[in-house]
């Protein structure tokens, strides 16, 4: 006879009892193994006594700014995000993603957080050393962890540096300021800036050309004794001039235009618009028959005019068109470099950060409440399983299998 048989009620008695469990099973077990569970309580709470008292304190020093609202010209905003996307490597550690920003509050933030002023600090204050990392990107990921970036709904920005010197987190905190501030500085190379680089270019260009102009019409001069034309002939060699600087004014407009716009930009096909009118205009100019004195001006029959008045006309148009070119050129100059003065973004600072005179953390009750409660569960678990292994060991079955068990561990020892 099978000795199974005969346990059947009282396994699926027991397995019905074990289903059964509720708040009294754990009040049950808590009961039995009060004793297990306070030890490793107290256990765990000395152990978390331990770990507070071993870590160092930590103070939190804040920065406050205001960075440049929506009044800022669109071009200047646009000139500095692409800035900061090729300074950046456009993300790895960034933190700007693929997605547009919104606000100069999100920029700002994303500048901040920037590898290149992360190592700007580093360097400053020897955070490799300090933080024990061998490497510049264990650095910087230490460095991360210890500082915030909040972007408040009010439009400010709160620049949070943990560290366990008062002093040093607030010095950080304000080095954030700094490098934030020498950072918009170069960022501040907008169109304005590229457009003066460029016309100041053009002009010394423009300038060196003019000296020689005029050089080489005195010379002339003083080779063929001529020191004045015809009235209407320099008017005529006036209005070429200016005419040809005109044209030469815009042509040196597109090019500066083409460094940050296409040649679909309305302003550039205006300006070709313009140069084409003006080619036409000097083209009738220089063909109008009734004009015997230009004729002779620029060779085309010149048997009216002496050969060295001829001579001396040409310089003089060189010189006309000189002169005109460089007083356009300087206008634009001048206007590009106000421009500039105007387009460079000013961050506000509302508040430097000051060394804080209480700890933010570590906090020490809670790390002693965490670890109870660690100990409370391993307590209450171990306490747990061992009063189900009694249980089983009262089924039949599974005390054939838990002896099994135990015979095993014997026969491995």
């Amino acid at each position: 006879m099978n000795p199974l048989k005969h346990a059947e009620p009282e396994y699926e008695s027991v397995i019905a009892e074990r289903k059964g469990v509720d708040l009294f099973d754990f009040l049950l077990v808590l009961s039995e193994a009060r004793r297990t569970i306070a030890i490793c309580m107290l256990v765990f709470v000395v152990l978390g006594v331990a770990i507070s008292l071993m870590i160092k304190p930590r103070f939190s020093a804040t920065s406050l700014i205001m960075p440049p609202q929506q009044g800022q010209s669109l071009a200047t905003m646009m000139g500095q995000l692409n800035a900061l996307a090729s300074l950046t490597g456009g993300g790895g550690g960034g933190g700007l993603g693929s997605s547009p920003l919104k606000t100069p509050v999100d920029m700002y933030v994303g500048m901040l957080e920037s590898r290149t002023i992360a190592d700007r600090l580093i360097s400053r204050f020897h955070l490799q050393d300090l933080y024990k990392t061998r490497s510049m990107e264990d650095t910087r990921a230490v460095l991360k962890s210890n500082t915030r970036f909040l972007a408040g709904k009010d439009g400010l920005i709160h620049i949070i540096v943990d560290d366990h010197d008062p002093n040093r987190s607030s010095e950080m905190a304000n080095a954030y300021v700094d490098e934030l501030y020498a950072m918009n500085s170069h960022l501040a190379t907008t169109e304005a800036a590229q457009r003066r680089v460029f016309f100041d270019q053009e002009l010394g260009e423009e300038k060196g050309a003019l000296a020689i102009a005029e050089n080489e019409l005195k010379q002339t001069a003083e080779k063929t004794g001529v020191i004045q034309i015809g009235g209407q002939a320099e008017a005529i060699i006036r209005s070429l001039a200016v005419l040809r600087a005109e044209i030469a004014s815009r042509e040196v407009q597109i090019n500066s235009m083409r460094l940050f716009a296409t040649d679909q930009n309305p302003v550039a096909v205006r300006a070709e618009e313009e140069i084409s009118s003006l080619r036409n205009q000097l083209a009738r100019l220089e063909k109008d028959p009734r004009n015997p004195e230009l004729a002779s001006t620029f060779g085309i029959p010149a048997g009216r005019v002496p050969t060295v008045a001829l001579e001396y006309a040409r310089k003089l148009r060189e010189v006309k068109y000189h002169e005109t070119l460089f007083e356009l050129l300087a206008k634009q100059y001048e206007a590009a470099r106000i421009d500039e003065a105007k387009a460079a973004p000013i961050i506000q600072v509302v508040d430097r950060a000051v060394p804080p005179d209480r700890k933010s953390g570590p906090h020490r009750a809670w790390i002693v409440l965490g670890c109870g409660f660690i100990g409370f569960c391993i307590g209450y678990l171990s306490a747990a399983i061992i009063r189900a292994f009694r249980r089983a060991a009262e089924v039949p079955e599974y005390a054939i299998k838990i002896a099994r068990l135990r015979s095993g561990f014997q026969f491995g020892r």
